[in-house]
């Protein structure tokens, strides 16, 4: 093993005094003979939330020294036996009587029918009219038939707790922390829905919501689908042209925003911008209550006009198969998909949350995210099914109160997205922090990296991340983690319960590193777009399996590691072939990572105006002029991926564009730089 002096711990940041301490125990550690061993005692017996960073990564290296390649990337977490029998999943593995994780996930792959009727059952999803079964074999493929002769509305799932226990915990930024029961939420989306059926909202109808992730927007949400109406969910970041598109789209009946947004010292205006959209009629809640901020047209209503009187609403109840949801894809380029949720759709958000981050009654679940996102209603289903409470911060997360209030609310389950992690570190404002009560983290929205998520693990003295890879047309997750599997940073170990996944090439045939084809059939996958062809989005031209099954595009790029984890590559459309070797975005910018006062980069391939091989350009976030930034990216690119790849070009800029579920808009930059190479 690599010797540990007191000088390398003082080189990482730590006192002298506390190195000197700390050294002749990290040597003991450092001496024991498996590299899991090592590493289990230092993370848990020896490292503080508090060492700098620098330290962590260091002793995270030597535990590791002599691990093999071939047993993949090394877990930073692994779980105890008494961490692992405290999971829905192991009482799962006790029920069907299996041994192991591996055998637990290719029963559900081969029983799909059997394995949803268990998550329903679990989950204690609330029928009008029970389903005549849970699903028909004969029609699970492309096109799914659930819950047949079914009818329910799904909202009423979100409310078999106890009225008085805690449904959301709340802090608007600069205030205090307060909390709203099941049964005072209960009641609010029952004036909301009530509401709705006064102003003539009729079961099918579209509502809109522009609006941050609040209490208002829960009960909002919920009442909108109590009334069994159609939530058509709109980013709180969008500019008017952005959502005037959604609401042509999705024509809605009636729209729900905020008068205003204000953090810090800054004001966000939300109303002028749905009135510049030619937003139809509208409900305005105002930021400050009983303060409005703006006059509203004649056509508008503030938020206390509009709630009805009555606490109580018998939820319309509905077909399985009838929209609940109407969300869009990024919309990177042309018109973003329109996408169905469906009252099934919620049970993948609810299922997934159940198993795989392991959410439990009482426990407090935060996600930063907006309703214009799938991981905003997927939040909403997550927690409230699963007896939880949401955990909702009104500021920015990437500030120390966001932090505080991780902290003080006691979150179970932080969901972050990578770049979040990122401001994080680079700010260290976190320092001093309890996150104790942390069981686990779940990262999602772009490619995470090892060292981002090392370092978000011993946040919380080493808790599991569970990387989780999906999309709206999924309602949840395709790829994930456990917490009965050891946690490596920035992979996945597993696809996710109740589906299947492969990786292959253009003939079907199995490869490691490629695009991940989805088997279904599942609860959660879209039947539909609203917009456009959802056979020949999903499933046209895609190869069958070697096993002649019907492989279902996702256009994700993934690896399949040694250890049979696997490592996301990005998008299928952010591929570049450089020097006639395949490469993705991500892999670029992973390589390129490391140099000092790069805070961020993106990767994309330029066609030049006159033909030949793609130009490879990197945008890069800086916070000063770097002294020969290009040489340094390419010596990087040299060492760390290819020598054969050619750096042609490095734009620094201030921020990369971004969408409303943080994903780097890499399109964006492709088409600025290739129009201004035109010219």
């Amino acid at each position: 093993m690599s010797d540990i002096t007191v000088q390398d711990l003082v080189d990482a940041g730590l006192a002298r005094d506390e190195a000197t301490t700390l050294v002749d125990e990290v040597a003991r550690c450092l001496s024991l003979s498996s590299a899991t061993e090592r590493w289990n005692d230092i993370s848990r017996r020896l490292l503080l939330p508090a060492h700098p960073f620098a330290v962590h990564k260091m002793l995270f290296a030597a535990a590791f020294a002599d691990w093999s390649p071939e047993l993949g990337p090394p877990p930073a977490w692994f779980p105890s036996e008494a961490e692992i029998q405290s999971t829905h999943l192991y009482e799962l593995m006790v029920e069907l009587g299996v041994q192991s994780y591996q055998e637990l996930h290719a029963w559900s792959a081969r029983n799909r029918i059997a394995f949803w009727e268990k998550m329903i059952a679990r989950l204690q999803i609330s029928f009008d009219t029970p389903p005549t079964a849970v699903g028909d074999p004969q029609t699970c493929g492309e096109t799914s038939d659930w819950l047949p002769e079914a009818r329910l509305n799904i909202a009423n799932s979100c409310f078999n707790t106890p009225g008085n226990r805690t449904a959301i915990i709340f802090q608007p930024e600069g205030g205090d922390i307060d909390r709203i029961s099941y049964g005072q939420l209960q009641v609010m989306s029952n004036r909301v829905a009530q509401g709705l059926v006064r102003r003539g909202i009729v079961p099918g109808a579209s509502v809109a919501i522009y609006m941050p992730m609040t209490v208002e927007a829960v009960a909002i949400y919920l009442g909108i689908v109590k009334a069994g109406a159609v939530v058509v969910s709109i980013a709180d970041s969008f500019v008017p042209q952005e959502i005037s598109t959604r609401l042509r789209i999705a024509p809605a009946q009636l729209v729900f925003t905020q008068d205003r947004i204000v953090r810090g010292s800054r004001e966000f205006p939300l109303y002028p911008k749905v009135v510049e959209a030619g937003g139809g009629a509208t409900v305005v809640v105002p930021w400050v209550p009983e303060q409005p901020s703006c006059t509203l047209r004649k056509q508008d209503l503030w938020w206390s006009d509009f709630l009805a009187e009555s606490s109580s609403f018998d939820a319309v109840a509905r077909c399985p198969a009838d929209p609940t949801n109407i969300l869009f894809s990024s919309g990177t380029t042309g018109e973003p998909k329109a996408i169905p949720w469906t009252q099934t759709t919620p049970i993948k958000c609810a299922a997934d949350g159940y198993l795989h981050q392991d959410i439990h009654p009482g426990e407090v679940v935060a996600w930063p995210t907006n309703l214009g996102w799938m991981m905003g209603p997927w939040l909403i289903y997550a927690a409230l099914i699963n007896s939880a409470s949401i955990g909702l911060y009104y500021g920015a997360p990437t500030q120390r109160e966001f932090g505080q209030f991780i902290a003080e609310t006691g979150v179970n389950m932080l969901g972050v997205v990578p770049s979040t992690v990122r401001a994080w570190r680079g700010s260290d404002c976190l320092n001093g922090l309890d996150w104790s009560k942390i069981r686990c983290f779940s990262s999602t929205g772009e490619c995470s990296d090892p060292d981002g998520m090392l370092y978000l693990m011993s946040r919380a003295g080493y808790k599991p991340v569970i990387e989780y890879c999906g999309g709206t047309e999924i309602g949840g997750g395709y790829i994930t983690g456990t917490m009965v599997q050891p946690a490596a940073p920035a992979t996945f170990s597993t696809a996710a319960l109740g589906l299947d996944i492969a990786i292959a090439d253009d003939e079907g045939k199995k490869v490691k590193n490629g695009e991940l084809f989805i088997e279904p059939p599942s609860i959660g996958l879209s039947n539909e777009l609203l917009n456009g062809d959802h056979h020949a989005t999903y499933f046209s031209g895609v190869p069958k399996s070697e096993t002649g099954l019907e492989l279902r595009r996702h256009g994700d790029r993934m690896e399949k590691l040694a250890n049979g984890y696997y490592r996301a590559h990005g998008r299928t459309d952010d591929t570049m072939n450089l020097s006639g070797i395949k490469v993705s975005s991500v892999e670029i910018e992973h390589a390129v990572s490391g140099i000092n006062g790069v805070f961020e980069t993106a990767a994309v391939a330029i066609q030049p105006p006159y033909g030949g091989p793609c130009l490879l350009v990197v945008y890069a976030v800086v916070a000063e002029p770097i002294e020969k930034l290009r040489e340094q990216m390419q010596a990087a690119l040299k060492e760390n991926l290819n020598p054969l790849f050619r750096l042609h070009d490095v734009v620094t800029v201030d921020n990369l564009p971004r969408t409303a579920s943080n994903k780097v808009m890499r399109r964006v930059l492709r088409d600025q730089y290739q129009e201004n190479l035109v010219r």
